[in-house]
């Protein structure tokens, strides 16, 4: 007891005058500002800090309330968190009494919310789970924090030039975070590169190491809150930064080498520069590698030096603790584990090897074997040799318990660490499967999936540790905060269910899907969204779009399994089909885009290019007309994401069958009252299960006719040859109708297509061609429409986030949830 534990914590109002009155408090002494001369971004930087004050009240109790609990600790290289204001005012329950205290002094929430700049902490789908994940673990009542990198500028700010993607810097924290806490006392060393030296032997006789680096840096903990619903339990996600630990050189210095003085801190200002450095060259290779290394290893040493505080020992280690790895980019974290359990603590390899394997567990996003990791033997050796060294003892143990279990050599081959096809490479999945005591997948094809492919041999050697865990998402973000108006409607119909904690009730709307005043009400509300998508087109774009139309949207990271080709081309074989037969009565139709290419992926930055070369000449077609128009968004984020999916009617969710591991964007599609249109690959499978075939429309091969087509061979040639659409279409962007400039710019694109086409865009296109008309027919019969568009939002509520992590505390991690 000390004589702080007798202050007490008074409670904070939130009545609107109470916060108003704190607000202006908070403008003059946190900003220097007096409220005239006030600029809106003041007034958000005073917002946020009011509101910032509640939740560290909760963010305190809650850390001290769940000091012996079992924690989760989950470790991903993206957190796509988006905007926080918002997030916190909603799960405060104070957006009534902010937007009210505001009124009163004159200040537009709006505006403000429009000013707080998305945090460029991800990519895609993977951060964006990263982040649901995050907010739902508070929901629940679970105990945790999350680690990540906190990036300068992320992955880059886009912009369309001449239709091409520019990639900026994405200058996010150019005016500083008020959402962060810097944690002087939560600080690392990292080491990377040196030597490593006998040091004697343990207890047993078994020798003993110790790492000397040659390089070193520190990483430095900044702390987010992360709030849940109803503000009960406040989470903690900590960023790293690198920092030197001289900052200056100054011996060099004064020699006059002024940039070399500047080494030790540029090496580091560098390494959390940007999410995701071009890796096509070595140097970017060796980047990536110390990022995921960097924060790997200091969210390890943060997890131990908390562990071992509380418990003075790390024999329950598992029983305290759990570590999800999302994805392989935190894998080296299993070596890393070891390393500081045998020479920082002591530990036996057994031993060590067991404490790790009881805590780590390892979620797999990709089937792409490309996707799942692997680094040159030489690299790793060269920047971490302590960790190559227990690689090759974690590999040595496991093949020889292969080897007397009588596995094929080519079994043992393929479930190695070490891939001795061509250059020697550890496979980080591999890694991550074996250190861990849980692997899950994302959704039930792609877990499936997992045991025939990527993973089937260590499947064979591990059984029973692949699981099942469907992705979900938030409904307190993708429903209440963008679409409330939607929100309002369902609840009116559910009465007093908690449909932000208890998403499944929004099964109670399913008797109104045939309604006409409900259908009418429901219709008017998606108008309504599509009209400010509309607003936003013309102020980006300067186009202007039918609101009237069917608003079709593709928005994810542009890939070639997740075929934004085979929807252009598509879209190209509509546009000549209006042309020639003008007299048809054409559905109106607005295809929307948006997704960034990764730098150094030619191929999907040259689509990217075809969007805006289609757009342009359609646009322009005063024969199409308002039938057809192309919009590709540039920087797709979080905060765009929040507009496009209220404003869906029709979610493309078209990825080549047993590519996509599940998908979140079509469960937020659907959630909105969008229809999706899809092949039956990840999550689409589930979707239709629960939507009911007739309210989703479902096209192309299966996972296993994909499958089975690849393994005998095929002539696209051929497929093209009997689609006259398909081969039109081809022809013409092939021949350069779309890029007069550059007539041959798109001819290996299309080339591919007709050689080999391994993303099988041929293949579906005529299925995918007629799923599309069908689209037009249903959209014509407004009630038959508007009944699917209700039980979409009324079926998917089992998407919810909180239901996930439900599964993950139950079935891997071992926690209690409320």
């Amino acid at each position: 007891m000390t004589p702080l534990d007798n202050l007490p914590t008074p409670a904070k109002k939130s009545d609107p005058k109470t916060l108003a009155v704190e607000i202006i408090e908070r403008l003059k002494h946190g900003t220097g500002k007096d409220p005239k001369a006030a600029k809106p971004h003041d007034w958000l930087q005073a917002v946020i800090l009011v509101v910032r004050d509640r939740l560290v009240d909760h963010w305190i109790e809650w850390k001290d309330e769940s000091r012996n609990e079992k924690r989760v600790y989950y470790l991903s290289l993206e957190f796509l968190i988006g905007r926080l204001m918002r997030d916190a005012i909603t799960n405060l329950g104070l957006e009534g009494e902010i937007n009210q205290a505001l009124a009163n002094i004159g200040v537009d929430l709006d505006i403000l919310r429009e000013l707080e700049p998305d945090a460029a902490l991800g990519n895609g789908g993977l951060g964006r789970l990263a982040a649901c994940f995050m907010e739902s673990m508070a929901s629940v009542g679970i105990p945790a924090y999350g680690y990540g990198i906190r990036y300068q500028h992320g992955l880059f700010r886009q912009e369309i030039r001449d239709g091409w993607q520019v990639e900026l810097p994405e200058m996010w924290l150019s005016h500083g975070n008020p959402w962060e806490f810097e944690r002087r006392e939560s600080a690392y060393e990292i080491g990377f590169g040196g030597t490593v030296e006998p040091r004697g032997h343990d207890k047993t006789g078994v020798p003993t190491f110790r790492w000397k680096p040659s390089e070193r840096m520190t990483a430095a903990a900044y702390d987010t809150p992360v709030v849940g619903w109803k503000g009960d339990h406040v989470n903690s996600l900590r960023l790293w930064s690198a920092q030197p630990i001289d900052p200056i050189l100054l011996a060099r210095f004064n020699a006059g080498d002024y940039v070399g003085a500047l080494e030790e801190s540029n090496r580091a200002e560098t390494l959390t520069q940007v999410l995701y450095p071009q890796d096509s060259h070595i140097a970017g290779q060796e980047l990536r590698l110390r990022q995921e290394f960097f924060f790997s290893s200091a969210s390890l040493q943060d997890i131990l030096r908390r562990h071992g505080q509380l418990f003075h020992t790390f024999d329950n280690l598992p029983e305290k603790v759990a570590i999800q790895l999302n994805d392989t980019h935190p894998a080296i974290a299993v070596a890393e584990m070891m390393r500081l359990l045998i020479d920082n603590e002591g530990y036996d390899f057994a031993r060590a090897w067991e404490l790790t394997n009881g805590t780590f567990a390892y979620t797999n996003h990709t089937l792409l074997p490309e996707a799942l990791e692997s680094w040159p033997v030489a690299l790793i050796e060269r920047l971490l040799p302590r960790h190559m060294q227990i690689i090759y003892q974690i590999n040595a143990m496991v093949l020889k318990s292969a080897r007397k279990d009588g596995l094929a050599d080519e079994v043992i081959s393929r479930i190695s660490l070490i891939d001795e096809g061509g250059e020697r490479r550890v496979r980080m999945g591999n890694l991550a499967f074996m250190g861990s005591h849980s692997v899950n997948g994302v959704s039930a094809l792609h877990s499936d999936l997992m045991k025939e492919t990527v993973f089937a041999d260590l499947n064979a050697v591990f059984p029973g540790r692949i699981n099942n865990k469907t992705n979900g998402i938030t409904p307190r973000r993708w429903l209440a905060q963008c679409n409330p108006a939607l929100l309002r409607l369902v609840q009116g119909v559910v009465g007093d269910v908690d449909l932000m904690a208890e998403t499944e009730a929004l099964t109670g709307i399913t008797g109104m899907a045939d309604d006409a005043g409900f259908q009418s009400s429901f219709e008017a509300i998606k108008r309504r969204n599509k009209e400010q998508l509309a607003r936003v087109i013309q102020q980006r774009m300067g186009l202007r779009v039918d609101p009237g139309a069917i608003f079709d949207i593709q928005i994810k990271r542009i890939h070639e399994y997740k075929r934004q080709l085979l929807n252009l081309i598509e879209t190209v074989a509509l546009y000549d089909q209006i042309r020639s037969h003008p007299e048809k009565d054409w559905v109106p139709r607005v295809k929307i885009f948006a997704g960034k290419a990764a730098p150094s992926y030619h191929t999907a930055k040259l689509i990217i290019k075809l969007a805006n070369d289609i757009a342009r000449v359609v646009n322009n077609d005063p024969i199409v007309g308002d039938l057809l128009k192309v919009v590709f968004l540039p920087n797709y984020n979080v905060s765009l994401a929040e507009v496009l999916v209220p404003a869906a009617d029709l979610s493309e969710q078209i990825s080549t069958a047993g590519m996509e591991a599940s998908g979140t964007g079509n469960m937020k599609f659907a959630l909105n009252g969008a229809v999706t249109i899809g092949t039956l690959d990840g999550a689409n499978v589930e979707i239709k299960d629960l939507v009911g075939d007739e309210n989703i429309v479902i096209f192309g091969l299966t996972a296993q006719e994909v499958s089975d087509r690849r393994a005998i061979g095929r002539d696209p040639g051929e497929i093209i040859a009997a689609s006259p659409e398909l081969a039109q279409a081809l022809r013409a962007i092939k021949d350069g109708a779309f890029s007069a400039d550059d007539p041959s710019r798109y001819a290996d694109l299309i080339g591919g297509i007709e050689s080999h086409d391994w993303f099988m865009v041929s293949d579906d296109f005529d299925s995918y061609t007629a799923a599309q008309r069908r689209v037009d027919a249903l959209w014509s019969d407004r009630a038959t429409w508007n009944r699917m568009a209700i039980l979409n939002t009324a079926n998917v509520g089992w998407f919810s986030s909180d239901r996930t992590i439900r599964q993950y505390a139950s079935d891997i991690w071992g926690v209690p949830t409320k």
